[in-house]
């Protein structure tokens, strides 16, 4: 989805028209309204479009974390592997 530029071209084009004529409150009450009729529904298609993808991050999330359970970290790993080493010695075990 591509989020647009908000359409204020009927505001300015009626504001354009009427500089020379007396121009009610109620009148420009009514443009500034339509204006925000025209961007509640581009913020909603925003705030739907915004939850669609957190959805598919926190799923591609919980898939990485299904694939990394029982995955050792390196550094548990090298310290293991320094503890195996000191045992070998220990019993001297030679490591082929």
């Amino acid at each position: 989805m591509r989020i647009s530029k908000i359409d204020n071209s009927f505001c300015f084009d009626n504001i354009k028209s009427m500089e020379n004529n007396n121009v009610k409150i109620e009148d420009l009450a009514i443009m500034v309204q339509k204006g925000f009729e025209g961007s509640a529904g581009q913020l909603e298609n925003f705030e739907n479009w915004t939850k669609q993808r957190f959805d598919n991050v926190d799923r591609g999330l919980k898939e990485i974390d299904k694939k990394l359970t029982g995955v050792v970290y390196r550094h548990e790993f090298e310290e293991l592997e320094t503890r195996v080493k000191e045992l070998e010695s220990l019993l001297a075990v030679n490591h082929s």
